[in-house]
């Protein structure tokens, strides 16, 4: 026999509806998690806001100080390769102009221009065509060896004679800027051929010895025969510390040897070696001062007009006058580095 008290309680319980809580059960309280607050679907992510506005002064300063850094950047690559496509330019366009002299035979054969006695052979004027086979080496040579002559290639001292003629002919080039044309000079070796074409012909030479500082000095030049220097800088590249000497004796008789008009007491300072070229620094303020307009007016037009329209305006005007600024530095530096 069954009594009340033994019926479940499920029995007594009338039935239930779908999804009610059973009776007699307390509530289960699930742990919500924490969710992060949506953001209001105006605003916008951080990568995407307009940048906090900066005072002028700020900003022109943070302008300029960008503009700098860019330039120093841009002397060191101007220096180390962009100098290069400059001597390549000017070594194509001066063997081109060389070549009609040279056949016609109106090129210099001396200090003085052939149309006018009384005047100098201009700097930078081409006066013969140096070859070096062991170097792989056939550039022309300009007359004078300031700083801003030797960016387009070897020159010729000029208070010495002209490569082939009796006594001794000087030639210089940089070690490593502009071409680097004579980089390799000191692997040269005793006996190496050395050629070089000027308007009385062709003259060559052979290697005697190569020399630095301290070195004992050749032989003295016998009467009559002829001798040429080709002088570098010595050291790693863009540190010289010295010059390099490569002396090589004429090989055959010299040609006609003109009276020299220049002397090394007459020549002036800045076309000896290592030397460096002074009026170069009347261009570089004047560049200078160019780049400082440009860059305030970077700073100005980035807030008036746009940031990004301003750039690209303004990079093109900027690397410009940093390629000019680059050159004028240079001629600064030794003539032969």
């Amino acid at each position: 026999m069954t009594t009340p008290s033994s019926v479940s309680v499920s029995e007594s319980s009338p039935p239930q509806e779908p999804g009610q809580r059973p009776a007699g059960r307390w509530p289960v309280r699930r742990k919500k998690r924490d969710r992060k607050p949506r953001r209001p679907p105006t605003e916008l992510p951080r990568w995407a806001r307009d940048p906090e506005p900066v005072g002028p002064v700020r900003q022109a300063t943070g302008t300029m100080l960008t503009i700098l850094a860019a330039a120093l950047i841009g002397f060191a690559i101007w220096t180390a390769f962009g100098s290069r496509l400059y001597f390549d330019r000017v070594q194509f366009d001066d063997y081109a102009s060389f070549r009609a002299p040279l056949a016609n035979g109106y090129a210099p054969t001396g200090p003085t221009d052939p149309y006018n006695p009384n005047r100098l052979v201009a700097l930078g004027t081409p006066v013969a065509i140096l070859q070096i086979p062991a170097l792989q080496l056939q550039d022309v040579v300009l007359e004078g060896t300031t700083g801003q002559v030797l960016e387009g290639g070897p020159g010729h001292l000029r208070d010495t004679v002209l490569p082939g003629q009796q006594g001794v002919s000087v030639i210089l080039g940089r070690r490593a800027a502009y071409g680097g044309p004579f980089a390799g000079l000191g692997s040269l070796a005793p006996g190496d051929p050395i050629d070089v074409i000027t308007q009385e012909g062709v003259a060559r030479y052979q290697v005697l010895d190569i020399r630095r500082a301290g070195d004992p000095l050749p032989a003295p030049l016998a009467t009559g025969s002829g001798r040429l220097i080709l002088v570098t800088a010595d050291g790693v590249p863009f540190d010289p510390t010295g010059e390099v000497y490569v002396d090589a004796n004429l090989v055959g008789q010299p040609f006609a040897t003109p009276a020299q008009v220049l002397t090394s007491a007459t020549l002036p300072a800045d076309e000896n070696a290592m030397s460096t070229d002074p009026s170069a620094w009347v261009p570089l303020v004047l560049w200078g001062q160019l780049m400082l307009l440009a860059a305030a007016a970077v700073a100005w037009l980035s807030r008036a007009w746009g940031r990004w329209q301003t750039w690209l305006v303004a990079v093109p005007v900027l690397t410009y006058l940093s390629i000019m600024v680059a050159d004028q530095v240079t001629r600064l530096l030794p003539n032969i580095m």
